[in-house]
């Protein structure tokens, strides 16, 4: 398979699995505002359904795309390859970026679709206040700490509980609840419902979560140094060198 056929089939992967995961954050959304008006089981409902519906998205594609669904994990991971000599190129982040963005959008239109919501309609949901940009801080940083940290201490196979646990603890503990993704936060705007983000707010989160990143990349560097070591062929949410396709296809 030549590489630009595995750059396509990895950048499908992370077109269908940021879709699947925005899908499944604002259709549990939806679902849980139906059956309760209780936020907090709202908010409970939501989260679980992101927790398992991450994880089996990780498990399930990371050995296609390294399940990064994310703009800051594919950039934390060239950042990283490119100063340590592993990972994928700016050839890379130009095909995820883009992808993870549409996805996101395409899955916000499909739950709104499976709810028979509007197709597209602009959230109202104002999140606009400088404790909630912090939550965004700190959510990213953690997120970015954690998955080059499972990489730098070679348990990047532990990613799908690990991740999918970490964004669950967040919801919870970040007054942000989490977002932690541009991809994902661009998305939201498509929805008004409980998962929303009117699109006003979009930019200063979007603002926020590099900031993390930043902190995150920092964190990394000064708790397991600068030298990352071999990715192996299965890891999950890492860089992929540009040997490796021919191993995941077989």
């Amino acid at each position: 398979m030549t590489a630009t056929a595995v750059l396509g089939r990895r950048t499908a992967a992370e077109f269908v699995g940021t879709g699947a995961l925005v899908a499944v954050v604002v259709g549990s959304g939806i679902q849980a505002t139906k059956l309760t008006g209780d936020v907090g089981l709202q908010l409970l409902a939501n989260s679980l359904a992101t927790v398992f519906g991450l994880g089996v998205l990780v498990a399930l594609l990371g050995p296609v795309s390294g399940a990064h669904f994310n703009p800051v994990v594919t950039l934390a991971a060239w950042w990283t390859g490119r100063r340590d000599g592993e990972g994928g190129g700016l050839r890379e982040v130009a095909a995820y970026v883009p992808a993870q963005i549409a996805g996101a959008i395409g899955g916000a239109v499909l739950a709104n679709a499976m709810f028979a919501e509007p197709l597209v309609r602009w959230s109202v949901h104002v999140r606009w206040s400088g404790h909630l940009w912090l939550g965004e801080v700190v959510a990213t940083a953690g997120l970015v700490l954690l998955i080059l940290g499972l990489a730098r201490t070679d348990r990047a196979h532990l990613a799908p509980v690990a991740v999918a646990s970490y964004i669950g603890a967040a919801y919870w503990f970040t007054s942000s609840t989490a977002f932690a993704n541009p991809g994902v936060t661009v998305g939201r705007a498509f929805t008004d419902t409980f998962a929303g983000i009117a699109p006003a707010s979009v930019l200063p989160f979007i603002a926020a979560q590099f900031v993390g990143l930043m902190i995150g990349l920092g964190l990394v560097t000064a708790l397991f140094g600068r030298t990352a070591p071999p990715v192996e062929a299965d890891a999950v949410i890492v860089p992929h060198g540009d040997h490796r396709p021919a191993e995941i296809g077989h």
